[in-house]
């Protein structure tokens, strides 16, 4: 009888092991690929993205640019009347290449000066710097700047020289804003630049939208 009852007990325990035992394989197998996956060295973005790609941009800021009126800004200081600084409204096409937790770039830009004697400007610049938080950019860039001041100013309309900048994007995670915009694909950059040896400060604030 004790040797009928034993055989009953197992027969009725067995549909429960064999699924138990069966997720006991299924999550050591899982484990073990995990552990392969982050022992295999894949490198990853700080936003979970694919560390590496091509990510193209097109955007639009404004800002103010006030150039040095001391005689070796390069610029002739102009008569009174005239303002070699002013209020500009820029447009800006670029692309970003992810490599892992950080990034290079080109951008190309043109500008139209809204007040003072600014009337155009445009030029190339290659960026360089680290990706921070969902989305976010942390950069400096180095290019090359045409200006071209109103035929009304008493100096020569064209000069062109070397610029510098240094500047940060955040995309909507990185300013509380995922539950609203999510990935949108926008991202909201401050950045301040200079024409030649530090002879202008042109800070400038916009919407650059990715794809």
């Amino acid at each position: 009888m004790r040797k009928i009852i034993a055989v009953a007990a197992a027969a009725a325990a067995l549909p429960f092991a064999v699924p138990a035992f069966a997720q006991d394989t299924t999550t050591g197998s899982g484990t073990m690929e995990t552990t392969a996956a982050q022992d295999s060295g894949t490198p990853t973005s700080p936003d979970g993205s694919k560390a590496f790609g091509i990510e193209p941009y097109v955007g639009v800021l404004g800002g103010w640019e006030q150039f040095d009126r001391q005689p070796n800004a390069g610029i002739p200081i102009p008569p009174n009347r005239y303002r070699l600084d002013g209020a500009m409204v820029q447009g800006v096409a670029g692309v970003n290449v992810p490599l892992g937790p950080v990034f290079v770039g080109a951008e190309g830009n043109v500008a139209k000066g809204v007040s003072g004697d600014i009337d155009w400007e445009y030029g190339a610049a290659g960026r360089f710097g680290l990706r921070a938080g969902d989305s976010g950019l942390i950069y400096g860039k180095v290019g090359y700047q045409w200006v071209n001041f109103d035929k009304n100013a008493d100096t020569r309309r064209d000069y062109h020289a070397m610029t510098y900048g240094v500047g940060v994007e955040v995309g909507p995670k990185d300013i509380g804003l995922g539950g609203i915009t999510g990935r949108s694909g926008l991202r909201l950059r401050l950045e301040m630049n200079t024409f030649s040896n530090a002879k202008s400060f042109r800070p400038m604030a916009g919407v650059i939208a990715h794809f």
